[in-house]
C-alpha cells in the first residue's frame, strides 16, 4: 500500500481480495496518507469501506439508479437539482466504485468546487450525493455511510427582503386583475409561486376555509387556512365551470409563469430588489412580527427542518419577553418568602 503523485494529483494504491486498487484522492498529500490510512484499517476489520462484496457498484450506476428515484419521488425542480448536482459530481467521481468514496475524497472534491462557485451550490451538491449514499444503504449497496460526517460550508445569511403595509397597498394597486388575485394569495398563504400557478379548485374548500396542497417542494399534503381578505379575494374571481385551476387563462390553462406581469408591477409601484419568492418571505415576516409562534410558522410555510424558519425569528423579541416574564411570578414569590421570614423573626 502507498500513497503517490501524478500530475499535481495525490492517489492512494492498495490491494483488496486479490485485485489492485487505484485511487484518486486530491492535491493533499496528508489527506491522501489518511486516506490511505482509513483504508488500511477498514480492510483489516473486514469491512472494505462497508460495501457488500456480491453488490459493488459504481458511482456512475448509483447516481442512474437515484436519479430514478428523484424523478419518481420529487418535484420536477427537485429533480432537475439533483441532475445538476450529480452531473458536476460525476465530473469528478465517475468510474469509481462507491466503495472507494471516503469522506476524505469528498472534502477535497468541496474545496476544489469552492474556489469555482458559492458555497452554497457546494452544499446542495453535497446533500445530493449524502443522500444518494443514505440510499444506497437503504438498498443493501453498502451497509453503512462513509460520507455521513462531511460537513456543510457555512453560508452567508439568508436573503430575507420583505414588504412594509405600504408597499404591499401601492404593489396590489398596480397589479393586473389576475396577477393580483395571484399575490394576494401568495401574501396570505406564503405559497410558493409554483403551487400557486398549479393550484387546483378541487383543493380549495372555500365552506371550511381550507387550502391542502397535494403537489409541494417535500412531496407532503399540506393545509393553509383561508383568511378573510383571500377569502374575499378567490370569491370575486369565482369559478367557471370549466376551470380546473384557480389561476387560468380563459380557455382553462394555468398560467405557465407571470414574471412580466409581476415586474411590470413592481415597477410601477417603485419598488426594487424585491423577487415573487419574497412575497413568501413577507407571509413568514408578518406571522412572526405579529407573535405567532416559530413552530405555526413552520407548518404553514411546510419547512421539513426548523433552521429554515428560524431565520425569521430576529424580527420579533415577544418570545424573549414571554420567557423573561415568566420569572415575574417567581420574583413575587420570593418576595414574598422574605416578608414573611422578616415577620417570624419580629415575633
Amino acid at each position: 500500500m502507498r500513497v503517490y503523485q501524478r500530475r499535481g494529483v495525490w492517489y492512494i494504491d492498495y490491494s483488496f481480495n486479490g485485485r489492485r486498487v487505484r485511487r484518486k484522492v486530491g492535491t493533499s498529500k496528508k489527506m491522501a496518507e489518511l486516506a490511505l490510512k482509513e483504508t488500511e484499517l477498514r480492510i483489516a476489520k473486514g469491512e472494505f469501506l462497508g460495501v457488500a462484496e456480491s453488490k459493488k457498484m459504481t458511482v456512475d450506476n448509483l447516481c442512474d439508479e437515484y436519479l430514478k428515484f428523484s424523478k419518481s419521488s420529487k418535484t420536477p425542480k427537485s429533480h432537475t437539482r439533483d441532475i445538476t448536482s450529480i452531473k458536476n459530481l460525476l465530473a469528478e467521481f465517475s468510474g469509481q466504485l462507491i466503495s472507494d468514496i471516503s469522506s476524505h475524497a469528498l472534502e477535497s472534491y468541496m474545496n476544489k468546487r469552492k474556489g469555482m462557485v458559492e458555497p452554497a451550490t457546494v452544499n446542495r451538491e453535497v446533500s445530493c450525493m449524502k443522500h444518494m449514499f443514505n440510499k444506497a444503504v437503504q438498498w443493501d449497496y453498502l451497509s453503512d455511510n462513509p460520507i455521513i460526517s462531511v460537513k456543510r460550508f457555512k453560508e452567508p445569511p439568508a436573503r430575507i427582503r420583505y414588504l412594509t403595509d405600504a408597499e404591499i397597498d401601492k404593489l396590489l394597486d398596480c397589479c393586473s386583475d389576475h396577477l393580483r388575485s395571484i399575490v394576494v394569495t401568495a401574501l396570505n398563504t406564503g405559497m410558493r409561486k409554483g403551487e400557486i400557478l398549479n393550484l387546483q379548485w378541487s383543493e380549495v374548500d372555500m365552506r371550511n376555509r381550507i387550502i391542502t396542497l397535494r403537489k409541494t417542494k417535500n412531496n407532503e399534503t399540506r393545509t393553509i387556512p383561508i383568511n378573510d381578505p383571500l377569502h374575499e379575494e378567490l370569491r370575486s374571481m369565482g369559478q367557471q365551470i370549466h376551470d380546473q385551476y384557480v389561476f387560468c387563462h380563459e380557455n382553462g390553462d394555468p398560467y405557465d409563469d407571470v414574471k412580466t406581469a409581476f415586474k411590470g408591477a413592481l415597477k410601477r409601484a417603485g419598488i426594487k430588489n424585491f423577487r415573487f419568492h419574497d412575497l413568501r418571505h413577507t407571509f413568514a415576516s408578518r406571522l412572526v412580527m405579529a407573535g405567532v409562534d416559530i413552530r405555526t410558522v413552520q407548518e404553514l410555510m411546510g419547512h421539513k427542518d426548523i433552521k429554515m424558519t428560524m431565520k425569521y425569528s430576529h424580527l420579533s423579541d415577544a418570545h424573549l419577553r414571554d420567557a423573561v416574564k415568566r420569572l415575574e411570578h417567581g420574583t413575587n414569590l420570593a418576595q414574598g418568602s422574605l416578608t414573611g421570614s422578616q415577620t417570624i423573626k419580629k415575633c
